[in-house]
This record gives C-alpha cells, structure tokens and sequence, in this order.
C-alpha cells in the first residue's frame, strides 16, 4: 500500500477484454463519488457491462450496459462534486450523467483528450462533469478502445462494433 500524509492512495483495476486499465481514485477531492463508484466495485456491478459509447479524440464511456445494450438498474443518483478543482484531462475519470447535473449512478468515462474546456465545473448552471480519478497504467488499452470502430446499435450511437467488456473492477491493496 502507498500511503501520502497518513492517506491511503487507493487503486482500482478495470480489467476489459482488451486489457487492463489501473485507475487512481481522489478520495480527498471527491469523497462521495468514490464512494459510489466503490460501492458498486464492491457489489459486482460492472463485472460483465461494457463500454457502450466511444468516441474518438473525446471519451470512452462504460459501467451501466450490458452486451444487449440493455441498462442495469442502478442506484439513486449522487450529488455532483464537480466543482473539487479536478479537471477533464486526458486519462482523467469522470461520471458520466444526463441533463441533470446531480444524475450521476455508475456510467462513467475516461477523457482520451483534455476536456475541459467544455466539461468542468463553471457555475451552478453550468456544473460540469465529476473528476474522480486518472489512469496510472494502462492508456494504451484506453487508446485501443477509443481506437475501436463503431456502428449504432439498439437506438445507441458510438457503440463499438465489437463488443468491449468491462470483465470486472477490483480494489488493488
């Protein structure tokens, strides 16, 4: 374990069928959002979903479809932390959301490109996208997923051809 001012760093692994992707998460920064996204690491909930929107020089998105590109049940939303200073950096984690900017469940995505000029938090009308983590190893499986063709399937645009799976997320010690 690597610990930082008495704080533990925690590592989460995001083994796909194209690789594996070790993420950092930022406690400090985001305490309820990584709170979410553990909570459903811990009960299994990614295991078998896949990245189900990919688009090129922008994002890969994942965690809440499954192959049939039917939606897992998830959660109630969290409030949207946003505004903890993180920004939408290439290899930055972020929770991906609807319209409404407290909306966020388990969908999230991994910026291939810095975003933020357009994702970050702005105001209270333009809250933005929650940062809650960055790759540590691993972005050359992000570029091959961002690299991957895509097609529309079941109403949905940017989804990759061929399916990529989220196999499972696990804590690392």
């Amino acid at each position: 374990m690597i610990f930082i001012l008495g704080e533990k760093i925690m590592k989460a692994l995001i083994a796909t069928s194209l690789g594996q992707i070790t993420i950092e998460l930022n406690q400090e920064k985001a305490p309820k959002t990584v709170e979410n996204f553990l909570a459903y690491v811990k009960s299994g909930f990614y295991d078998g979903t896949i990245f189900h929107r990919v688009i090129a020089r922008f994002m890969i998105q994942g965690g809440g479809m499954d192959k049939d590109m039917k939606t897992k049940p998830t959660n109630a939303p969290i409030k949207n932390e946003a505004n903890n200073e993180l920004s939408n950096l290439n290899g930055t984690i972020a929770m991906a959301r609807t319209g409404d900017p407290h909306s966020a469940t388990a969908q999230f995505f991994i910026n291939t490109k810095d975003n933020d000029d357009h994702l970050d938090f702005k105001t209270e009308e333009d809250w933005g996208y929650c940062v809650f983590g960055e790759v540590v190893e691993g972005m050359e499986v992000v570029q091959s997923i961002e690299g991957t063709p895509t097609t529309s399937r079941n109403g949905h645009d940017d989804v990759p051809a061929e399916i990529v799976t989220i196999d499972k997320i696990t804590m690392l010690d």
